[in-house]
């Protein structure tokens, strides 16, 4: 923060003979504390404390901090828009997973298109947004290939983006903010997108304002509201039983080492990341010849597909902790007898990789089989490829083309919803499937089928009760 002050005292310049140079000081004194600068040559010396001069000519405060006058001090505190965007990637990077760089990556892309000072010159735009997202925030490759920042998209971006103190305009933030309402094609961005883009946006500023770039988050003073956003669970993809066990069917017929894939989603609510990070030793079930027994999975973690440029490994995916949890944070689930046969025929026909990872890659392009051991984990591609082949086998024409089970995430959605409809607690609930009951109770509020009838057979009956002691009550008088 400045500190401005009018106590200023210039002296001359100082000649500094050397042996192979002079060079030349300017020396003045800011509230008491003496300040000095040095410089090759006379006429820069002479510039500068002319600079000095003038500001004390205008009236113009100096800053204690630094002993410059405050034009100057911001003059010198100037970075442009591009710059900082990149140090926030860099400030990020270490602390933060592969997916949530790619959304910063993301976002600042966004931002930096908006906020350029011209388009004169610009490279084509797919160019230049492909150079902002896979180089300049992106922390790795930009450390492993310097060389791009030669490159016309990378020079022209550095060169033409507002400066931080720009942004104290609301005009120019507004318009920054209005850049995350569209994507790329020019469509409605998804409300979940921009308030993501929204918070990468605030949180950038913010490090601006630490930084001492700003004296305050411009977005705090400006009437923006983030389209709302609701995480109530579409009651149209939720699959009943009866459709649930056809989808497994289905997928058991056409590629059976990924039955319990989906299996692990429907009856135990797990993620699609957390189902990839289980392994055998996660597996707590029953003896064999125990039928109709319950067992348990110990959620230990997730993994997460990043892509290679994005996480710290050399892989696509990485290994993380459960969804919002410590780093050592487990969860334990029932896993009901269905679950427990599919896990089992899943042990007994395919195996495990060489960790104990239950779901892992074992083809490879155009559906060839991989010689083992098997140690990569199920790629997205294709247990996305054979939930689509399910749904067309499983479902009606007029099912297929509606919501329902269009993700496979929608499994999970959908034993939430069975367990809330059961009749289990909604504390219990969210403890199985990893939620807060707030958050519980918010997403599946719709999802919830028989709530409504008897809460109003219990209002019924409180009003039937409260009538029947009025009577009761009258009748006395009246004796």
């Amino acid at each position: 923060m400045t500190r401005p002050t009018f106590n200023v005292k210039i002296w001359g310049i100082r000649p500094n003979r050397g042996a192979r140079k002079t060079t030349y000081t300017v020396r003045w004194v800011v509230d008491g504390k003496e300040r000095q600068d040095t410089f090759v040559t006379r006429k820069l010396a002479d510039a500068f404390r002319s600079s000095l001069m003038a500001a004390i000519r205008d009236g113009e405060a100096f800053d204690a901090d630094s002993g410059l006058p405050v034009s100057l001090q911001r003059e010198r505190n100037k970075r442009t828009w591009y710059d900082h965007a990149c140090a926030f990637v860099d400030m990020k990077w270490p602390h933060a997973s592969g997916r949530h760089r790619k959304s910063i990556a993301e976002a600042l892309t966004t931002l930096t298109l908006a906020l350029v000072t011209t388009t004169r010159g610009m490279p084509d735009r797919k160019q230049l947004r492909t150079t902002l997202y896979t180089w300049s925030f992106n922390k790795a490759v930009r450390t492993a290939e310097p060389e791009r920042s030669t490159s016309r998209p990378a020079r022209w971006a550095a060169a033409n983006t507002i400066d931080l103190a720009d942004l104290q305009d609301p005009v120019v933030v507004r318009r920054a903010l209005d850049a995350l309402t569209v994507t790329s094609k020019n469509e409605p961005a998804a409300p979940t997108t921009i308030a993501r883009k929204r918070a990468v946006f605030y949180n950038a500023l913010r490090y601006a304002v630490e930084l001492g770039y700003l004296s305050g988050n411009p977005i705090d003073r400006i009437q923006w509201k983030t389209p709302k956003n609701t995480e109530e669970v579409d009651r149209r993809v939720v699959v009943n039983p009866k459709q649930a066990r056809s989808l497994l069917a289905a997928v058991r017929k056409n590629s059976p080492e990924l039955e319990a894939f989906f299996a692990c989603m429907y009856y135990a609510a797990l993620r699609p990341a957390e189902v990839l990070h289980l392994r055998q030793r996660n597996c707590n079930l029953p003896a064999a010849d125990a039928a109709d027994q319950w067992g348990e999975l110990l959620l230990t973690g997730s993994t997460q597909q990043v892509g290679t440029a994005w996480g710290d490994g050399d892989g696509a995916k990485e290994d993380r902790a459960l969804k919002h949890r410590a780093a050592n944070a487990t969860r334990i689930v029932p896993a009901s007898p269905d679950l427990v046969a599919a896990l089992r025929r899943h042990l007994a026909d395919f195996g495990t990789g060489p960790d104990g990872r239950l779901f892992v890659t074992r083809t490879g392009r155009f559906g060839r089989p991989i010689a083992g051991p098997y140690s990569s984990p199920v790629s997205t591609n294709t247990y996305s490829r054979v939930w689509r082949d399910a749904r067309r086998a499983a479902l009606t024409d007029a099912e297929a083309t509606s919501p329902l089970a269009r993700r496979p995430y929608d499994l999970r959605h959908a034993a939430v919803s069975l367990w809330l409809n059961s009749g289990v607690p909604a504390p219990q609930v969210a403890e199985w499937a990893g939620h807060s009951v707030a958050v519980l109770l918010r997403t599946y509020a719709k999802c919830i089928h028989g709530q409504e009838s008897i809460a109003r057979r219990r209002i019924a009956e409180g009003l039937g009760a409260e009538g029947l002691g009025q009577e009761d009550t009258d009748q006395d008088e009246q004796g």
